[in-house]
Formats: structure tokens, sequence, C-alpha cells
């Protein structure tokens, strides 16, 4: 059993936190994200290295127009078939083991993965 905690990002919600111009790129912008979040993979979460300290298995569910982003080195990309939230939602439930923390201000989303088990952040905790 993998014992390092996972950390599910839900790129749209991060992505769409920050009025810079996402919606032009899409794809571009989930690939800024998940280079923001490499370094975590070791260093664990800025403001939360208490409770979810390196190493972490970071996991960012992208959608739609952004399928296609490639993973990289610290962080793997999920290219969810249908809904984001509801992929979410598996990875979560398929980790009943394991620490988990969910990165979105979906509310909905929120409440669905909470019920599980797992913890949630808002997207302050992954972009600066």
């Amino acid at each position: 059993m993998d014992t390092a905690p996972l950390v599910i990002v839900d790129a749209a919600n991060v992505v769409g936190a920050v009025p810079d111009g996402w919606w032009r790129d899409r794809r571009g912008a989930a690939e800024r994200v998940r280079d923001l979040l490499v370094p975590y993979a070791t260093d664990g979460l800025p403001g939360l290295s208490d409770r979810f300290p390196g190493p972490l298995e970071l996991v960012l569910v992208v959608e739609g127009a952004a399928r296609g982003v490639e993973s990289v080195a610290g962080v793997r990309v999920d290219a969810a078939p249908g809904s984001g939230d509801d992929r979410i939602v598996e990875l979560v439930a398929g980790h009943p083991d394991r620490r988990r923390l969910v990165v979105t201000a979906d509310r909905e989303l929120r409440r669905r993965v909470t019920e599980s088990g797992a913890e949630v952040t808002g997207p302050r905790a992954v972009r600066p």
C-alpha cells in the first residue's frame, strides 16, 4: 500500500480561480497549473505542510479542452472521460486507506468527497 498522501487537484476549478485569460487556452492554462504543482510532490503543500508534507502523490484531473495534457515527473495527469468531478470522486473512493486531499472550491464536489473521508482545501493552496 502506498502511504504517501494523495492530493487530487480539480484542474478546471483551480485554473478558473485566477482571471488570467485561461479561457483563450484551456490546455495551456492546465499545463501551467501542472507545472506549479511539481515542487509540491517532494516539498509538500505550502501552508499545509504540517498536514500534507512531502512526498505527495499529486494527481491533476483535467476535462474538456484540457484533455491531452501530459503527466510530468511528480504530477500524474488524469483525463476524465466525462465529468471531472465524477472522476475526482472515483479517485477518492478508490483509495479509502490513504490520506486524501482534494483541491477545489466547488461546494458540491467538496460535499461529495468529504462523504468519502477526503479532506478539502481551496485553490489558493496550490496557486500562490
